[in-house]
């Protein structure tokens, strides 16, 4: 990859208590955040859940109710959008059809009286290896193309902060993996800040250096990939971000080192530095992949946690790995298991006894109870929402 040199190499972002009330409902709620200057930062959530307005509130196109917003040190809450150094990428690329790709990445250095802008497009389009098709128009490149070509775009402007509004959304499943390897190839070469919302766990997950889990206007947790995944603190974050099998239960024991939990009659240890609560009642959990699948009951070793007899329930071949769905008497709901397909170990069928198990340095601890998190899967009201402040984001910024 070509190397661009930029003024600016990217700045900090913090959000200190910030408040958004629209008429009728808050859509964020005590909101304090830092991304630091030349990271890559997700905002994680379904839909609803605040992170399109946060977006709005960086770029400028609404104002906090109250609270502040500071880009590179500098409190930018009451400049315009047009004015703060932040560039938006979108879902939809948003490119002028009748231009050209040089001329659509140069447009913006052409407005602001850039000097030498189309060499320095020639630059930013070598950058996402697209300057050989400098000459084309949009409709004439694939869709990964023309979402490398929208970042040019955003990129040869030198903004301290790179949006990213769902840009991968509207990509197939191979391009979007691709593309995700290449954002983050990007941004480590120009040293930008990116803030990139999206409802895509993988997406984040691969991606991002820290993830920022939001719920309700809120951030649930935050941290990098492999810690929100390995050791989510709530019920929304272990549910959201990929999949748990939650348990609750009353501590009935503890000593130094892990708790003791009755789930429906069976002990179920957890290591206390991976348990947030170690009284009362608490919901633990295990990811489904973390779990093993017996044909007959282990025997017990104090290194696992045992539950069973159960019956297998449905059976889903995925490629890779095998989804079984097992009840277990005493245990609410069905526990999910995945099995790799590496043709070693026992499979299972429809209708099997089985027993599960796993490691208790597998397990973890909630600060609160499974029954809790809330979902915006089936709100329609917010999903519209959502799309239609995606919408007026996009226009809004051709407009600036």
């Amino acid at each position: 990859m070509a190397h661009l040199d930029f003024a600016e190499r990217g700045a900090d972002l913090e959000l200190a208590g910030i408040h958004k009330r629209f008429p009728g409902f808050t859509a964020i709620e005590s909101l304090d955040l830092t991304i630091p200057a030349g990271s890559f930062f997700a905002l994680l959530g379904p839909s609803g859940c605040g992170k399109t307005t946060t977006l709005r509130l960086v770029a400028g196109l609404e104002e906090p109710t109250s609270g502040r917003i500071r880009i590179g040190g500098v409190d930018v809450t009451d400049v315009t959008a047009y004015r703060r150094p932040v560039n938006t990428v979108f879902q939809s690329y948003a490119l002028f059809p009748h231009l050209s790709i040089l001329e659509n990445v140069a447009f913006g250095l052409k407005r602001r009286k850039i000097a030498d802008p189309l060499g320095l497009a020639h630059e930013a389009l070598r950058l996402v290896e697209l300057d050989h098709l400098a000459g084309r128009r949009p409709a004439q490149l694939s869709g990964g193309q023309q979402q490398r070509v929208a970042l040019a775009r955003a990129i040869v402007n030198r903004p301290a902060l790179l949006l990213l509004d769902e840009p991968l959304g509207a990509l197939d499943l191979k391009l979007r993996r691709q593309m995700q390897l290449e954002l983050k190839s990007i941004q480590t070469e120009v040293g930008l800040t990116f803030l990139h919302v999206t409802h895509d766990q993988e997406e984040a997950m691969t991606m991002a250096d820290t993830v920022a889990v939001m719920n309700k206007g809120r951030i649930e947790q935050l941290g990098a990939p492999e810690e929100l995944y390995e050791l989510p603190r709530t019920a929304f974050v272990a549910t959201f971000l990929g999949q748990s099998n939650l348990f609750t239960g009353d501590v009935v024991a503890g000593n130094p080192n892990s708790i003791t939990v009755d789930v429906g009659g069976t002990a179920i240890v957890v290591p206390l530095d991976r348990a947030a609560k170690h009284t009362g009642t608490v919901s633990v959990g295990v990811r489904p992949e973390k779990v093993a699948l017996h044909r007959s009951a282990p025997a017990p070793d104090g290194e696992r946690n045992v539950l069973g007899a159960g019956r297998v329930v449905d059976v889903s071949y995925t490629g890779v790995s095998t989804q079984y769905l097992v009840e277990v008497p005493g245990i609410a709901g069905r526990l999910t298991v995945f099995a790799q397909n590496s043709g070693v170990g026992h499979s299972a069928s429809l209708g099997d006894e089985v027993w599960l198990s796993w490691r208790v340095e597998h397990g973890f601890g909630l600060a609160d109870e499974a029954e809790a998190p809330a979902r915006f899967d089936d709100d329609t009201d917010t999903t519209a929402l959502a799309a239609q402040e995606r919408a007026a984001l996009q226009t809004e910024l051709e407009e600036a």
